[in-house]
This record gives C-alpha cells, structure tokens and sequence, in this order.
C-alpha cells in the first residue's frame, strides 16, 4: 500500500508518499505561503524535482497542487490517486481525548477542533489540511490522525500536573502533554531493536535537539517524563524558545515594558533562546560561524544549551533511577559532534565513555554507537523518521478498518 503522510501549517502543506511494501520513500514536497502568494517543492526518490510559483488561496488548492505533482509533469511517480491506500496526518495537540493514533471521522475532528485552545497555532491548520484532503481524496480514502503527544499519555499524575490550583486541570486541561512524542516513539522503539531486547526492559533517555528540542525519560517501555509541557515552549532553551523561566520574570517584564500578553508569548516563543542570547540567528551553525569570529554571546547561548540538556538528563536519571541508553536526534542531535561530546564528557559519573573518532562519523543521517564497550551507558545516534511512524500507524489502522 502506498501512504501519503500529511503535515499541515497554517499556511503550509508538506507531504511525502510512501510505499510501504518497502517502506520506501516515493516523493516529498512542500506547499509554501499558502493564501499570500504560494511556492511549490517537490522532489522524487531518482532525484528529479521541480520548484515553482504557484498561487494556493486554500488548502484545497494546495492539495490539488500535490495531485498534480504526483500524477503529472517533471516529477510524477504515481499513474493515478486511487493507488493511494490510505491518508496519515500529524496533529500537535490531542489533550487527554486521544491517546493513540485514530481513524479520523467527523467525531474525531470535533475532537480535534475542542482541543484549539491548547495549540492554537497548529490544530486549526491541521483541521484545514484533514477537510481539504477529503476534499481532494473523497470521504473513501481511509485517513488517520497520529498526536504528537499521545506517546507521552502513559505520563503518570506526579509528572504531567503542575502545581497550580486543581481547578485549572479541571476546567480547562491545564497540565504537561509534552510533544515531539512521534519522533521519540519511533527513536525509542529503534534503540531497543539496535540493543536487540523489548523497550520495557531498559532505562532510556531520548534527546531531540533542534530548533525546537525536547527530551524524554522512558522506564518499563512507557513514558515518566518529558521537557515540554502545556506548550512547546517549556523545557530548555530552543532556537527562538527561552524554555523554562521563572514566571516572575515574565510577570516583571511584561509590567517593565508594557507587553500585552501576545507580546509576551511573542518574545518568549519567536524572539528568545539562541537568537536572543546570541543576537545572531536561531541556527546552531550561524552560532558556530560566529565564534568562530570571536562572537561571546554566541558562545555563550551554546554553552548554555548544553549546560541545560545536561541538566535535564541528570534530572531524569534521578527520576528513573538509572539509565541505560542515550539517544540524540533532531537536526543538532544528529549533526553537531561538538555538543555531543561535550554532554557525554560531562557525564562521567554515570561512567558513559564515547568513541571521538565515531562520534565525528555520525552525521547527515547516519545512525551509529557513539560509546565504547567500556561504557556503563549506551550512547547512540538514531536519525528520526517521524513520517514513516505516521505512515506503519497509518497502514495498521487502514488494515483494521
């Protein structure tokens, strides 16, 4: 069966089709600048791809856009959309209603738009994307919600309340949801293949650095904790996320300088952690150029993201009691040597030991151990592949239907 997976914004639309018999990857594309004036992307697995201006008013417009680059032109790979089985998308926010990858009916997507408060900035646009491509596809083609935050629903109380009055979870949801969670089930459930014994049978941390970034304790195969929270901006620092500050800053700031609260969330969400410290850019590699020309601020925003992710997994292999295995992913997981090594030296007390000279191999997708034999801790790259977790969910759920 071939599985288109779906990733819509809100005024972006990116897919990849994939064929799942091989679980290869067909095609993938981006429809950019939706409703203002619209880029289309597209690239196929022999390496042809077309890029091209292209007015998409709706989203409907940006998936008849998809239909034609998969059918038609430069870049098609498909003959017809009834070869098409079935129709996965990734939806941020699923609260408490869903706790697992769900057929997606019109009882799913009330579902769906009552949870808009707590992600206002992406369930709406994924409710865009789920009507258009119905809209496209017809109401026969299975579709498929997969919630960024439903591997984090095993969460007990002690770690996904916060200390606020009851009341607030009770009237409005108001607690830790954590997200990044596709990216971690899948990186997880390869770690435990790599160690070749059930995920339930070890203690394992997940770090997924980014522009966004996140970490994961996993103990008995379920999830004890994780960075973000409510929101995305929880945790530590990110690319244009401050992460977690004391709230009285907040509050203090906002009275200094007047902020409404959009203005707050503004500088907090857009404005903050590698770019505002560094005033330089949000992108780990601007940083680095940067030092390299003698910037202190720059190096000062990557010895403090270091420093916190330390801090963090220190954290959760007190909460669990141990760890086993370490796993880094994400864009700066993946490919930034330096603030591997740097947090696995700083770890010697948990005895991890790496390999300098693998630890220099593993980038641009490649997926290896880092630690030695020597080494208490398991320590791996695992590259994460979030949209071919949407598309097995995908399969398995069209299968049962």
């Amino acid at each position: 069966m071939k599985i288109l997976v779906i990733n819509a914004g809100s005024s972006s639309l990116k897919y990849q089709l994939i064929d799942m018999a091989t679980e290869t990857l067909l095609a993938k594309g981006i429809c950019e600048r939706i409703g203002i004036d619209g880029k289309l992307s597209v690239s196929a697995s022999d390496g042809r791809s077309l890029s091209r201006n292209v007015k998409m008013s709706s989203h409907t417009e940006a998936f008849l856009q998809v239909k034609l680059a998969l059918t038609e032109g430069k870049c098609k790979v498909l003959d017809s959309l009834d070869e098409i089985g079935a129709i996965g998308h990734r939806v941020v926010q699923g609260g408490s209603l869903f706790q697992e990858s769900v057929r997606i009916d019109e009882n799913v997507i009330a579902g769906i738009e009552s949870l808009h408060d707590l992600a206002p900035l992406h369930n709406p646009a994924h409710i865009q994307g789920i009507r258009a491509c119905i809209g496209v596809f017809g109401s026969l083609v299975p579709e498929v919600a997969v919630f960024d935050n439903a591997f984090h629903a095993a969460m007990p109380p002690e770690s996904y309340m916060f200390a606020l009055p009851y009341e607030y979870y009770e009237k409005y949801g108001v607690r830790r949801y954590g997200f990044h969670g596709t990216s971690h089930r899948y990186v997880s459930a390869r770690c435990a293949e790599l160690l070749n014994k059930p995920l339930a049978d070890f203690k394992l941390i997940t770090c997924h650095l980014g522009n966004g970034s996140s970490i994961t304790a996993i103990k008995d195969g379920k999830v004890l904790d994780t960075s973000m929270g409510l929101t995305p901006l929880d945790g530590f620092m990110m690319g244009t996320r401050c992460g977690a500050v004391d709230p009285s800053a907040v509050l203090y700031l906002m009275e200094k300088e007047g902020w409404t609260v959009k203005q707050a969330a503004d500088v907090m969400n857009k404005e903050s952690g590698y770019l505002g410290v560094s005033g330089v850019s949000s992108d780990d590699r601007d940083l680095l150029a940067a030092i390299n020309q003698g910037n202190e601020r720059a190096a000062l925003a990557r010895s403090m993201l270091r420093y916190q992710v330390r801090k963090v997994i220190g954290s959760y292999v007190a909460a669990m009691d141990g760890v086993d295995a370490l796993v880094f992913t994400g864009g700066i997981g993946e490919n930034t040597q330096d603030l591997r090594q740097n947090i696995c030296e700083n770890l010697t007390c948990l005895g991890v030991k790496i390999d300098l000279a693998q630890n220099e191999l593993l980038r641009l997708g490649a997926e290896g151990e880092l630690s030695t034999p020597e080494s208490r801790v398991r320590v791996f790259v695992i590259p994460t592949n979030e949209e071919l977790l949407i598309a097995r969910d995908t399969l398995r759920i069209a299968k049962d239907a």
